[in-house]
């Protein structure tokens, strides 16, 4: 599939690299990944199907790259790449070019998100090495809160040198980003003054968005915060989690919080469909607390607005399970929401019955073609 330009997207995990290559379009050209980095691993891309030495992001950036000249695509080619960084820190509040400046305000804020920005910042200086004449962007999962009010952000701490950088970050940001810029598109309406976003996936999060900036949300200072997740824990009392690294120490602590709590933790299966399969009791309660913390935290998104217009379902469990969204509209019904449940069941985009009050809608996840799209964007100052 010999190809000129396109901008290859990158999200860098700590064990694993995904690539996407999108066309000028933003049509996707091409999809891979390079799994289990840090040894022998994986590599699927087009054709590419096979296991592989990976024993750091720049080998495995490099065997990516070879299998993309298999499928024609060279990266000599390529119009720009786009990361995607979690965490931008106070400074870096929209997708920018990388120049050093820029990767040392990513280092710097890796304490805030140590086990995601290190590894993006890997990928971004093992592209560059592999291709020093490629002009590089990033963007942050943080970046689209930044708008949310100084009262929503900070924590009720002193302002020390102790508490510095303890603030309300929130995430998912690039996937409520791109929901409201293809709104009107996907729906054929007209962006909403009041919108309530559910990101609802392995990592969970609300955002109320109002005139499309997001004004509040329900991830704080890390991922942690917020709604019951896969194998997050959610809100908790801050001195439970003191409790536990008393009894337990912090690092067990951060891994029980972090990889062994949510949905994992109450039905013993992190994975929405395998909660749903097991159908047991324990599986029920976990799917009955996931939705439950939705609802009520979807209250203190409302109030932050003032009101409601329309909700919008995004990510994996909400773009497919029509047992969750049905649970969480029942939720939001005295908040003048009422949805048909023969569109609920089979996902379409308009959820919402006539005469509701309230617009309900799916909007298919789209980060990656998001990421190329702010590239794009800031592409033509550069050339």
């Amino acid at each position: 599939m010999a190809a000129e330009g396109g901008i290859l997207v990158v999200n860098a995990g700590s064990s694993s690299i995904k690539l996407k290559l999108f066309g000028a379009d933003l049509a996707e050209r091409l999809s891979g990944s390079a799994t289990e980095i840090g040894g022998e691993g994986r590599l699927r891309l087009g054709a590419t199907d096979r296991a592989a030495s990976l024993p750091d992001h720049r080998a495995a950036l490099a065997a990516l790259i070879e299998a993309m000249a298999a499928e024609g695509v060279s990266v000599a080619t390529l119009t720009a790449a786009g990361h995607r960084v979690v965490h931008g820190g106070e400074t870096l509040t929209e997708t920018v070019r990388v120049t050093p400046a820029v990767e040392t305000a990513i280092e710097a804020a890796a304490p805030l998100a140590p086990l995601h920005n290190p590894h993006n910042l890997s990928a971004i200086r093992a592209l560059a090495a592999l291709a020093p004449d490629l002009v590089q962007f990033a963007t942050f999962d943080t970046a689209f809160h930044a708008t949310n009010p100084e009262v929503a952000r900070r924590y009720a701490l002193p302002e020390t040198p102790e508490t510095a950088g303890i603030r309300r970050y929130g995430f998912h940001g690039t996937s409520y980003r791109s929901l409201v810029d293809r709104w009107s598109a996907l729906t054929g309406t007209a962006l909403p003054l009041r919108l309530l976003a559910l990101h609802l996936g392995n990592g969970a999060s609300l955002c109320a968005i109002e005139e499309g900036w997001s004004v509040a949300t329900t991830m704080g200072y890390s991922p942690l915060e917020g709604l019951t997740m896969g194998t997050r824990v959610g809100t908790i009392d801050a001195n439970a989690v003191l409790d536990l690294a008393a009894r337990h120490g912090i690092d067990r602590t951060r891994r029980l919080l972090n990889h062994e709590s949510g949905l994992l933790g109450l039905g013993g299966a992190s994975d929405m469909r395998a909660l749903s399969a097991a159908d047991t009791d324990q599986a029920r309660f976990a799917q009955s607390h996931f939705a439950y913390w939705a609802v009520r935290h979807a209250g203190s998104m409302i109030a932050a607005m003032g009101g409601l217009d329309a909700v919008a379902f995004t990510g994996g469990i909400g773009e497919n399970d029509a047992w969750i969204r049905h649970r969480i509209l029942q939720g939001l019904a005295p908040f003048g929401v009422d949805f048909d449940e023969d569109a609920n069941r089979a996902s379409e985009t308009r959820l919402d019955a006539p005469g509701s009050a309230v617009m309900v809608a799916i909007v298919p996840a789209a980060e990656e073609a998001q990421i190329a799209r702010e590239a794009l964007a800031l592409m033509e100052p550069v050339r």
